[in-house]
């Protein structure tokens, strides 16, 4: 398996242990060649041994320091050093760990066949017998089970390395996973908020810009309709801001304060009613067989109101009427329809952008279909179709 491993660059307190541990192998190596020297030849290699060898072991030993950047050179390098060199057996098995690290059989075959034959040849530097009894193959035994068993253990720590790399990969993936479904809820939150609040505001503060705006230009007005419509700003105004505590109080979870009655179909006429109050020429028509559920009531008032909140905004004088019908089974059908504006807007109405998106996104998650679109008289008509499922019959 030709997998590289990378991973940070070890610190001074792993360099010096590893090489310590290095140097601690060749030791002993070193001594006990020292030891089983004939006395013969003793003599003759004592100042390679005393001097020539602790220094070729001490740069194999500096030249591990560079073994992650070139692992293949320095393995070579140092596997073939250790020839002229038996304390530099602790650093050949650790340049032949590391490169075993990287799982590359080609190069760990190479550096093993450098290290047996290095450790083959070094017999000839310190000979420990005065005759040659002992083939070439027996002296290969020893250095070749060790090379084993280095490539071995570097083969098991480069394994467990791509091990602790996969698992660090899973766990940041499964980090940045949460932290983009956490956006995600945000979001929706963020867009439920908004949806809450245009839902419950913008029919409100649309009716009392409506009424400002008569109030303001109209100069013809008697006391009492003034006096009505300034009671209507006041009333609108306080409704709004009852409801918007109402939905804040919601939001916040607020276990000591009752959750507000919900929207549903059976409030349709009263909402007609508060627009009608308002000074918008509303009619309701419904003609419901059965009773809804909680979702699709709270859904055709969604509708109703929607409607309303826009013709007061964009038609203002203008007829609106609102027709409710269905029955389970079939569908839930929602019309808001207004004729030509009887008088020119005498503000800005205030407007979001969102309204109609909104309450489409609404009706979609609800199974049903919203067309809105202008009507052969010149008005504006809106229509919810929603589904009805069949009400289930009580054995």
């Amino acid at each position: 398996m030709n997998t590289d491993v990378v991973l940070p660059r070890p610190g001074w307190w792993q360099q010096t242990w590893r090489l310590g541990a290095a140097a601690a192998v060749g030791v002993p190596v070193w001594l006990s060649t020292g030891v089983l020297l004939p006395d013969g030849r003793a003599a003759e290699a004592g100042t390679w041994y005393a001097t020539g060898d602790p220094l070729v072991a001490l740069g194999c030993l500096t030249l591990l320091l560079w073994r992650r950047r070139f692992p293949l050179a320095v393995a070579m390098t140092v596997a073939i050093a250790s020839t002229a060199s038996t304390l530099a057996t602790g650093a050949a098995l650790l340049a032949l760990t590391s490169i075993a690290t990287r799982r590359r059989p080609v190069e760990i075959g190479a550096v093993v066949l450098a290290y047996v034959v290095a450790s083959s040849f070094s017999v000839g530097l310190y000979p420990v017998e005065e005759g040659d009894g002992a083939t070439w193959l027996e002296r290969a035994v020893i250095p070749a089970l060790t090379a084993g068993i280095a490539a071995a253990v570097g083969t098991a720590i480069g394994a467990r390395r791509v091990e602790l790399r996969s698992l660090r990969e899973r766990a940041e993936s499964a980090e940045r996973e949460q932290a983009a479904r956490a956006a995600q809820a945000r979001a929706l939150e963020r867009n439920r908020i908004a949806r809450e609040m245009h839902d419950v505001l913008a029919h409100r503060i649309s009716l009392v810009a409506m009424q400002a705006g008569v109030l303001g230009h109209r100069s013809d007005l008697t006391a009492e309709e003034s006096g009505t419509l300034v009671r209507g700003i006041a009333d609108g105004s306080q409704q709004a801001l009852e409801e918007l505590r109402d939905v804040l109080g919601v939001l916040r979870a607020d276990p000591d304060r009752p959750e507000p009655p919900q929207p549903s179909l059976d409030r349709v006429p009263e909402l007609v009613d508060d627009a009608r109050t308002s000074g918008l020429d509303a009619t309701f028509t419904g003609t419901v067989t059965g009773t809804p559920s909680d979702a699709l009531g709270r859904t055709c008032y969604r509708v109703v109101q929607e409607g309303l909140t826009n013709a007061a905004k964009h038609a203002p004088g203008a007829d609106v009427r609102v027709t409710v019908a269905g029955s389970p089974g079939g569908e839930l059908r929602v019309t808001v329809r207004n004729s030509r504006a009887g008088a020119a807007r005498t503000v800005r109405p205030p407007s979001s952008g969102f309204g109609l998106p909104g309450l489409g996104e609404r009706v979609t998650l609800a199974g049903g279909t919203l067309d809105h679109g202008p009507a052969p008289d010149g008005g504006y008509v809106l229509t919810a179709r929603l589904p009805w499922p069949p009400q289930p019959q009580e054995r």
